[in-house]
């Protein structure tokens, strides 16, 4: 059978994210409402501006505005390589919130996963501590057993052509804890170039996306629910697993 991948050029060029207008990043708000926007990251973009600068989410902010006297701000980060849903606070006050439900585990995600290989159950949890590797890497973990507690519960979605389609639930917030986690379990994400095989530039990039999040901001309501589509560039082997384009 031949290899699908080296037919597409779009799986095969370098990789340049320009930075959003507010026209590409008003067409990403997935959600709206007086305390929150929900916006759907794209892969490869940092959230925030970098010491080097270059492009960033937060400088396309004051296009979100909707009216109010300031732009709006972030609840909580992705990596720059993960796509999908990204949780904004409006006001000051509703930021203070959204950030005290993150910090207690109250917001529920799900994030979709393409990895190499992969489980041979169906599904269960991944209990394993994560340390820094080192003050050089920066943000860079490992798994450590006098780190911090990490829980990932991990469902099989599909599986095909040596690859399965995930869906990651984690029940702790550390730095990379996805990617360490399903790397240190043998099946690594496909394009994940620290903690698995993917190349330093180019594709493939992380399938690594924010599908599903959801955040019980108003008491007496039920939590606000948003899904992110998947992107473009993990639709090719989400299909080899069996999605179906939803």
């Amino acid at each position: 059978m031949s290899n699908p991948f080296h037919q597409s050029e779009s799986l095969d060029r370098p990789i340049d994210v320009a930075q959003l207008s507010a026209e590409q990043i008003l067409a990403r708000v997935l959600h709206r409402d007086g305390l929150m926007l929900v916006i759907d990251k794209p892969a490869g973009l940092p959230v925030h501006r970098g010491p080097k600068g270059g492009p960033n989410l937060e400088a396309s902010f004051d296009a979100l505005r909707f009216g109010l006297p300031r732009p709006p701000v972030l609840a909580h980060r992705l990596d720059k390589d993960t796509s999908g849903c990204l949780v904004l606070g409006r006001h000051r006050k509703a930021t203070a919130s959204l950030g005290l439900l993150f910090k207690h585990g109250k917001i529920s995600k799900t994030y979709w996963a393409v990895v190499e290989g992969g489980p041979a159950e169906d599904q269960g949890t991944i209990d394993m501590p994560l340390g820094r590797l080192n003050a050089e890497r920066g943000w860079w973990q490992k798994v450590d057993p006098e780190g911090q507690p990490a829980v990932t519960n991990w469902k099989v979605m599909g599986r095909g052509d040596g690859l399965a389609w995930l869906a990651l639930e984690p029940v702790t917030g550390r730095t990379h804890q996805l990617r360490v986690h399903t790397s240190a379990q043998g099946w690594p994400i496909v394009g994940d170039n620290i903690y698995g095989n993917g190349p330093r530039f180019g594709e493939p990039r992380l399938h690594l996306h924010s599908r599903e999040i959801g955040i019980p901001i108003s008491k007496n309501k039920e939590p606000v629910r948003v899904v992110a589509p998947a992107p473009d560039h993990m639709r090719e082997r989400l299909r080899i697993c069996g999605w179906n384009g939803e």
